[in-house]
């Protein structure tokens, strides 16, 4: 019979885990306090903007009520104001002004960062940054003394060969046709191209560093396979690019939406809503408020912190949906 011996093995320890975790230096430290604070700061600005306009404007919105948004009168000494009229020709100018610059910024945008030449793309930047520098009050005088005589006789062309659409028509309250130059002037349509000219240069530099940042690779692939320049520029710039077009697109939009010197030189004001785009007569938010603030009553400034409280939800509304939509088409994300 034989005696077996059996070993007896240590238990099993089960290492522990390295912890990844490293204290942040002070420099880190610093960093993150300062964005913190600084985001911080700008929300609880925007915050005290929006309650502010809302408190100043209770009394007139108390008074007004939801006709507010309907009425196309400003009387507020008779109790009958709204700004439906210059609601309207606010969105009528912004809408102009972005169909003339988003191309005009986009075609800028690829020439500077596609098509120049490298020597003299540096000029080119500088020249439109420069461009977004001008004051306000310089866009509006070129607008008024140089521009507006430029373009009645385009107006007048556009409104005899597509008067049969009723936006480019211009006619009196009888219904006849108008054709001298006086019923041109001082139109949506002016001041939508002064305004445009006015945010090209910001929407030239976000879409510009956008296409900028197209991956080199991708570009030499498509050209190596044989694509044209142009059809490289379509199948991986302009994709890469898609959040910076749209995010371009929105943020001069939010400028055009307030812009106020330059279309206050240059619009007709009313206060009725004026669909035909050519004829002289229209008004925005920001030009009512500055027109009307420095003779306006305590209730009269009521009137207008609830116009300027519209106009301020507009804008929010506006870039919480550019950020939304340029978040679900980063640059980048979907290049061909």
């Amino acid at each position: 019979m034989t005696d077996t011996m059996t070993e007896v093995l240590p238990p099993v320890t089960k290492p522990t885990p390295r912890s990844l975790k490293s204290a942040p230096v002070v420099a880190d430290r610093v960093f993150r306090t300062t964005s913190y604070a600084a985001g911080a700061i700008t929300v609880a600005i925007m915050l005290a903007v929006g309650v502010f306009l809302t408190a100043r404007a209770g009394d007139a919105l108390a008074v007004a009520g939801p006709s507010f948004l309907t009425t196309q009168e400003w009387s507020p000494e008779t109790g009958t104001f709204g700004v439906a009229a210059v609601l309207f020709g606010t969105v009528t100018i912004a809408l102009v002004a972005m169909a003339v610059s988003v191309p005009l910024a986009m075609g800028t945008a690829l020439l500077i960062s596609e098509i120049a030449p490298v020597t003299v793309r540096g000029f080119l930047v500088t020249m439109v940054d420069l461009m977004a520098a001008v004051p306000s009050v310089v866009f509006g005088l070129w607008g008024v003394f140089f521009l507006q005589s430029g373009v009645i006789p385009v107006a007048q062309w556009i409104s005899i060969y597509f008067g049969w659409i009723p936006l480019f028509q211009v006619t009196d309250p009888a219904g006849a046709r108008l054709t001298e130059a006086g019923a041109f002037t001082s139109s949506a349509f002016i001041a939508g191209i002064v305004v445009a000219l006015m945010v090209v240069p910001t929407q030239t530099s976000v879409m510009r560093e956008a296409f900028s940042q197209a991956p080199l690779g991708e570009r030499e692939g498509a050209l190596a396979l044989g694509s044209t320049r142009w059809g490289m520029i379509r199948a991986v710039v302009l994709p890469f690019g898609r959040g910076g077009i749209i995010g371009g697109t929105m943020l001069g939009l939010g400028r055009a939406l307030g812009e106020t010197i330059a279309v206050v030189m240059i619009i007709s004001p009313i206060f009725t809503i004026n669909t035909q785009l050519l004829k002289t007569g229209t008004n925005s938010v920001s030009a009512l408020i500055a027109l009307r603030y420095g003779e306006a009553s305590q209730f009269g400034l009521s009137a207008l912190m609830a116009a300027g409280l519209v106009l301020f939800i507009i804008t929010l509304i506006v870039n919480f949906t550019a950020s939304t939509i340029v978040a679900r088409s980063r640059s980048g994300a979907e290049s061909n």
